[in-house]
């Protein structure tokens, strides 16, 4: 018996985002399509002779009568259902002419970006639910032996380069040094509403109320099963397409991956280059940040090529 031949279906799909950035447009399915009276980002399928973007204008024009003025890559997803492959081309809308409405019929919604979580979407539109929460911007901290001049870095971080996700990163202190650092951190990423990440175990979570667990690549490569509930954020440092995959299988919320350049702290650790870096991360299906060697330059590139953004020690800790 032949197997089935899986159709392959590109479509398009826009983050529509508000002028504050606290919002994105969502529209309901209607009942009688497949994942009928879930919602998702607006957008449709491409014809064959269609780029994203230039369908994604088409199908915005004709589902909400608005013209796309600004917007750029966010995310590329493939998903297998049982009768078809479909690749997912998401773009995030900065800029758009005309008020959206439901010119089919359909229910559409601006919704703020917290509240994503409280509404039904297609399995495939989760990873995008992700995309969009996230900055473009993971500032990593650096081994500062000295306390003070630690906060002071890690506060100018927040304040002048508006960093809103951070990883604390401090391999060299002891565990009480640790959750000191951390609490300490914790106040300064609430105080400037940006999320804090630690690179630590997973059940230190349960001592310090951080928005999540970084894991390192060995830690992620010995799990079996997610380590923290899914209302915390869990991310990874991957290298390579077999520690993607482990992140894809533990429920990663997101991934670093590197090195994309050498980096003065692993000279002898081979780049990848954005080539092998675009290969990799258009079958990721979730965010991958860019890390290794990787300045705030770089992040426009960076999303041309699928990533979320850019990671990085050395541009944000001055």
């Amino acid at each position: 018996m032949n197997a089935m031949v899986k159709r392959r279906v590109h479509v398009a799909a826009a983050a529509i985002i508000s002028a504050d950035g606290g919002q994105v447009l969502i529209a309901r399915r209607p009942s009688n399509v497949d994942h009928g009276g879930l919602w998702e980002f607006p957008g449709g399928k491409l014809a064959p002779y269609e780029t994203g973007l230039g369908g994604l204008k088409r199908e915005l024009h004709e589902e909400l009568g608005v013209e796309i003025q600004r917007a750029q890559p966010l995310i590329r997803i493939h998903h297998e259902y049982p009768d078809k492959h479909i690749l997912l081309d998401v773009w995030q809308v900065h800029e758009f002419s005309g008020e959206p409405f439901g010119r089919e019929g359909q229910a559409v919604r601006w919704v703020p970006m917290e509240e994503l979580v409280n509404y039904p979407f297609p399995a495939a539109n989760l990873p995008i639910l992700r995309a969009v929460a996230l900055p473009t911007e993971y500032l990593i901290t650096a081994e500062e032996e000295d306390e003070g001049l630690y906060l002071q870095r890690l506060e100018r971080a927040l304040v002048e380069d508006r960093a809103r996700l951070v990883q604390l990163r401090a391999k060299q202190l002891d565990e009480t040094a640790y959750l000191a650092r951390a609490e300490a951190t914790l106040a300064l990423c609430r105080q400037h509403g940006a999320r804090l990440l630690l690179n630590a175990e997973p059940e230190l979570l349960e001592r310090v109320d951080a928005d999540g667990i970084h894991l390192t690549s060995e830690r992620l490569m010995r799990l079996e099963r997610r380590p923290i509930a899914e209302g915390k954020w869990l991310a990874a440092s991957t290298h390579d397409r077999e520690q993607l995959v482990q992140a894809g299988k533990l429920g990663c919320d997101f991934v670093t991956l590197s090195p994309l350049r050498t980096t003065p702290s692993h000279p002898e650790v081979p780049p990848m280059g954005w080539h092998d870096f675009q290969q990799l991360v258009e079958r990721a299906a979730m965010p991958v940040f860019a890390l290794g060697g990787m300045t705030r330059f770089d992040a426009n590139h960076a999303r041309a090529v699928g990533a979320q953004g850019i990671a990085s020690i050395r541009d944000f800790w001055k």
